[in-house]
């Protein structure tokens, strides 16, 4: 859907109230698309608030680190957790909550925020409700029962939304596979981002204490489970010993702990730098970043690695294909540590191939996932929304 599908002209209603609910601004793809929104959506056209949970022990609060500016209403019980009682509060709060401000638009973002927010939006009458997927819990989450009991709930919820997003195709491919949601309710929405203005490299590495001279090999995320922070160690022993020189930074913090024998192997060539808000350092320091997920939406890493001219070596899951061109901008593989840490210690050893590819991606990041981008495709499904319903009119010029 482009920009210039509608121009808004008012029709009874001059600014679109748009209610966004998020489990938690955690650092992650999902805060950093929600935080783009609101700075970038037309306040002319939208009054939008956003509505999220507290962030867990063990993570980086995007707001606190990266977007301090931003107002946020905090609602208790909507953390990660799964808690009936204070999810039961939680929805109660939502609801009054939905009452008081009367969205036109209820935008949930993850999977408790999509549960609570959508059904406070039902009960509160909100006329219209849009849930983004940045990824999807059907692969490498739950066992298989309770796999089935997500689906189950999910496909209930989407009964429940005018319009689903996906961050990519193959997320809404994977999502309509599964029976949540009809086709034609799913708008995919790319991931946009900028990053910030960086060191040069040999200040980089020597702010993150990285000696001048070695190829740097870096992970920037959540260190959980589904990442595979082991998967990560293990290509990392295995690059360490075809390229000793080489480097590993973890740039990320959760609740999985390095393996004590591998962390000992690689010794001083390995930096576990813990949440930074200044992840354009850690790009700038690197060489090329590494991808080891069983499961990915469409990681926002590898779209910030891109705009920073590095090449990418990934496993092929989710929407990752969709933002690493396979043999142009990166390198895909199999979630195997063997194939992984192949492809590593290929483009460690070839310094032209890695130039050449991280240009491309440079290029190709650039011009498919800028934060304009995001918010134009944002605001023309919103547009879109009010245009179906009567609140605004399309003008036909612009059509």
């Amino acid at each position: 859907m482009s920009t210039a599908t509608y121009r808004a002209t008012v029709s009874g209603i001059r600014r679109l109230r748009v209610m966004r609910v998020i489990t938690r601004m955690n650092i992650g793809g999902p805060a950093v698309q929600v935080s783009a929104l609101l700075r970038g959506l037309n306040s002319e056209q939208f009054d939008h608030r956003l509505f999220a949970g507290y962030v867990g022990p063990d993570e980086a609060d995007h707001l606190d680190e990266r977007a301090p500016d931003l107002p946020v209403h905090r609602v208790n019980g909507l953390g990660r957790a799964v808690r009936p009682g204070d999810d039961a509060r939680c929805l109660a709060e939502l609801v009054a909550a939905m009452r008081r401000f009367r969205p036109h638009i209820v935008h949930t973002h993850t999977a408790k925020a999509g549960a609570l927010g959508r059904t406070a939006a039902v009960l509160a009458r909100v006329p219209s409700r849009v849930h983004t997927f940045h990824g999807h819990l059907l692969h490498g989450y739950f066992s298989p029962a309770k796999t089935r009991a997500v689906i189950r709930a999910e496909r209930g919820l989407a009964s429940l939304t005018d319009r689903l997003v996906a961050v990519g195709g193959r997320v809404r491919d994977d999502l309509v596979a599964a029976g949540i949601g009809k086709p034609g309710q799913y708008t995919v929405v790319p991931p946009g981002t900028r990053l910030a203005p960086a060191a040069h490299p040999a200040q980089a590495r020597s702010i993150l204490g990285i000696p001048e001279g070695r190829p740097v090999v870096a992970y920037v995320g959540r260190v959980t489970a589904i990442k595979r922070p082991d998967r990560l160690l293990a290509v990392a022993r295995e690059v360490h010993r075809a390229v000793p020189e080489a480097h590993f930074v973890v740039c990320g913090a959760g609740d999985l702990r390095p393996d004590p024998d591998i962390a000992a192997e690689l010794g001083d060539r390995l930096h576990l730098l813990g949440w930074r808000a200044d992840v354009e350092t850690v790009y700038a320091a690197s060489d090329l970043v590494l991808l080891t997920s069983d499961n990915e939406g469409m990681p926002v890493s590898l779209i910030e690695a891109g705009l920073a001219g590095l090449p990418a070596v990934a496993t092929e899951v989710g929407s990752v294909a969709e933002v690493v061109q396979d043999g142009a901008t990166g390198l895909l593989a199999a979630p195997r540590t063997a194939d992984l840490a192949r492809h590593t210690v290929t483009l460690l050893r070839d310094p032209a191939l890695r130039r050449e590819m991280g240009a491309r991606a440079r290029a190709y990041t650039t011009s498919r996932f800028g934060e304009e981008r995001l918010v134009a495709d944002t605001q023309a499904l919103y547009t879109s929304i009010a245009v179906s319903r009567g609140w605004w009119t399309a003008t036909p010029s612009e059509r």
